[in-house]
């Protein structure tokens, strides 16, 4: 089971629920990790895990601004960072986005720096669920990394 980690969920508008609905099927391996969400998707899953535990649990929620205001663009800060363990980033493929830049950023840098990011709920399942989380797994660095100070 992948814990300790620090994994960033962000969401557009359309595929919130979708978020949310992921978020409680994986609740059990997510409450062992930080979690890392832009403004809105942050108080939604924060929010759905408070009712999955009840007991007046608060668990481990940073939000950081809304995507459009910068959320994103924090977000891709954390990846080069090296913060940053696994993105789940739910794309409304079918709605043009005004911070369309800064998503790209995002998807980039994860790209950049060898962070898994899952754009749907299958990749997600199958990344979250990978035996490899609790091995010691170095990935290979990036041909790329040579341009690093």
């Amino acid at each position: 089971m992948i814990k300790n980690k620090t994994i960033a969920l962000i969401a557009h508008d359309a595929r919130k629920s979708d978020m949310i609905e992921w978020v409680i099927f994986n609740a059990k391996t997510l409450l062992n990790n930080q979690l890392i969400c832009t403004g809105t998707t942050g108080g939604l899953i924060e929010k759905a895990l408070k009712d999955y535990v009840g007991n007046g649990y608060v668990p481990n929620v940073t939000k950081m601004l809304s995507g459009p205001m910068g959320g994103d663009a924090q977000i891709a800060a954390m990846v080069v960072e090296g913060k940053i363990d696994l993105c789940v980033f739910l794309i409304d493929d079918l709605t043009a986005n005004p911070h369309e830049a800064d998503i790209q950023m995002l998807l980039r840098q994860c790209r950049l720096h060898n962070i898994p990011v899952a754009c749907n709920r299958q990749s997600a399942d199958l990344m979250l669920t990978s035996s490899l989380w609790g091995t010691k797994y170095e990935p290979s660095e990036p041909t790329y990394n040579k341009f690093k100070r």
